[in-house]
């Protein structure tokens, strides 16, 4: 059993990856840390967690653990994964791992140096739903792939919230623009070329609250939009010359309704319904992280992957600067 520790309390951590660990068959949750210790008690014996650390450091230092979870803000990935990484933990870490491409270098640097597994968690890469997907790409299901549409959106104004928090990596983009991003490349195998863009930001935050992407791929095209502040929605279609795919509520199944993949071909005469009865990708991420970290053949997000939708995301932005494509 891999024994995790949790690198403090946040919302994502209690209600989704802790649960998941808790009821995966190779890992298990040993340690809560907080800079509170109060907290990490109450968030320890709600899960019967044995041990609660008020320090990052001291959990950090403690044999207790073998790997950690980071949920920090997104402006503290990079500094903690090191900080893990150094003290011989592996480390699963929330997304977007960095804000920067180039930030990334410094954590496959810490990865090396210490030989231990650092992962950026995506947990659609490890879903039946999406691993479907990439099967029927590569079976040729739709022929020849052409366009991919996506969105991602959702309301939250709340001025307190991470997300509309510049200092924290808030926006759009570093939250939910990376998963159009990373699913488009996951199940194709291919990577963008060059990109246009147009983004709007908060006038009272400062963040990103919409933006609407172009990217090239050569053989086909990705369009999607973003948005912080619009009505909920969730999608993802792959269009083909012979037919297409389209993912019902493709990142949150749980919020935006079932885990299915319909598959219709060119005439719209047939269509085929592939359902996941709670597929749990949580549990599947946390499960395949455990493996690779113990040694056994598993695909995992690996570093160099995290550098690639980086490279996107930071090429959106700087294509929102500009009338015209810009290189990724």
């Amino acid at each position: 059993m891999l024994r995790f520790g949790i690198l403090s309390t946040a919302k994502i951590g209690r209600e989704l990856v802790v649960p998941a660990i808790q009821d995966a068959e190779n890992c298990v949750v040993t340690a809560i840390a907080s800079r509170d210790l109060s907290k990490a008690r109450a968030m320890a014996d709600r899960f019967s967690v044995p041990h609660a650390f008020g320090s990052y450091e001291e959990m950090l230092a403690s044999d207790l653990v073998d790997a950690v979870y980071i949920p920090l803000p997104t402006s503290q990935h990079v500094e903690w994964t090191i900080k893990a990484a150094d003290a011989g933990k592996h480390v699963l870490c929330e997304k977007p791992i960095a804000l920067k491409a180039s930030e990334i270098d410094a954590l496959i640097a810490a990865r090396d140096r210490n030989k231990v597994l650092v992962s950026e968690a995506y947990m659609v890469t490890y879903s039946p739903v999406w691993r479907k997907v990439r099967e029927l790409l590569k079976d040729g299901a739709i022929g020849r792939l052409r366009h991919v549409q996506g969105a991602f959106t959702y309301f939250n104004r709340d001025p307190a919230n991470m997300r509309n928090i510049p200092e924290l990596g808030g926006g759009g983009l570093p939250d939910i623009g990376v998963y159009p991003t990373i699913t488009t490349r996951f199940v194709t195998g291919k990577e963008p070329l060059r990109v246009q863009a147009t983004t709007e930001l908060d006038p009272q935050f400062g963040t990103d609250i919409y933006s609407s992407v172009r990217a090239d791929f050569g053989a086909f095209e990705l369009s999607f939009y973003v948005s912080t502040q619009l009505a909920a929605r969730q999608l993802m279609v792959f269009h083909g010359d012979q037919g297409f795919i389209e993912v019902k509520s493709p990142f949150n199944a749980d919020r935006y309704g079932a885990e299915e993949v319909e598959l219709t071909n060119q005439n719209h005469s047939q269509s085929q319904l592939i359902r996941y009865q709670d597929a749990r990708q949580y549990r599947l991420e946390v499960e395949a992280f455990s493996r690779a970290a113990m040694g056994e053949a598993e695909e995992v997000v690996t570093l160099e992957s995290s550098v690639a939708n980086q490279k996107f995301i930071d090429a959106i932005y700087r294509a929102s600067e500009k009338n015209g494509w810009e290189d990724v």
